[in-house]
């Protein structure tokens, strides 16, 4: 079969269910993956992959919790990771952004997740899978995460562009969440929801309709991206779209507003 793209068809999926090194990733809620999910999914929390050191929020684990994370999960270097969700595409691109972060690039996101599975009528299953552990160790962050320091090294350099996928209340600073209000200088908001089909069960709008609109913000392919939320959960699922669309140099910031809104030393335009 064809190589696997960042985003991935409920159609394509269903066809390649069963092939060699495929993990499919649920990142629903026990609940729902208990309801029915796809088959030979795998279940996985939201909290394993994300840490907290309050007040900042979605933060990256260590390495030797990553380690067994992905051990449990059997994953191997040659495993494709297909995982999906109920709400949009956050949880599951958040996981695949950490895989990515780690060095594994066999990442895909199923586009609309189990929500456009299961309205197009695609099997579901109520057996709960059960990887073979693998030792798969995680020694360090190799690329496509920023910190504080390195983002402010780069506002306003014109290679350099910050994607805000928070909602437009949020950005404006007329909603709070942290100790400061509003976004970082000169960054762009495109609230991550914005790019999703509410009418087609929440898959992606057309690769062209969504390239329009970021290059007409100034996100284009020759640029370094950063995208954020405020935990790095909504903007991992742009930090997907953007890899689909070929933008090479995208990073996303874990902690996101939780960090930069909490410390003294970071510039904010309301």
């Amino acid at each position: 079969m064809s190589q696997w793209s960042y985003v991935v068809e409920p159609e394509e999926l269903q066809m390649r269910l069963g092939e060699a090194n495929l993990l499919v990733v649920d990142m629903c809620s026990p609940e729902r993956y208990a309801a029915g999910h796809v088959p030979g999914a795998v279940h996985l929390e939201y909290a394993r992959i994300v840490a907290k050191r309050e007040p900042t929020v979605g933060l990256l684990p260590d390495v030797a919790t990553l380690t067994a994370v992905f051990s449990g999960l059997g994953l191997t270097p040659d495993t494709q990771v297909v995982a999906y969700d109920d709400e949009g595409g956050g949880k599951a691109a958040r996981l695949l952004w950490t895989l990515d972060v780690v060095g594994h690039d066999k990442i895909s996101l199923l586009d609309g997740g189990i929500l456009a599975w299961e309205a197009e009528g695609r099997p579901l299953s109520q057996e709960s899978a059960f990887p073979k552990a693998s030792h798969y160790e995680v020694t360090a962050y190799k690329r496509g995460a920023a910190t504080a320091d390195e983002i402010m090294r780069r506002l306003g350099k014109a290679d350099f562009c910050v994607l805000d996928a928070r909602s437009p209340l949020e950005y404006s600073g007329q909603k709070q969440t942290d100790a400061k209000v509003g976004h970082m200088p000169g960054a762009v908001n495109i609230e991550w929801t914005s790019l999703m089909d509410r009418d087609n069960h929440l898959k992606l709008l057309p690769q062209a309709q969504i390239r329009t609109r970021l290059e007409a913000n100034g996100i284009t392919p020759d640029k370094e991206v950063l995208v954020h939320c405020r935990s790095h959960h909504r903007s991992a699922h742009t930090y997907m779209v953007l890899k689909s669309l070929g933008y090479q140099n995208v990073k996303g910031y874990p902690g996101s507003w939780s960090d930069w809104g909490n410390r003294a030393d970071t510039p904010v335009e309301v």
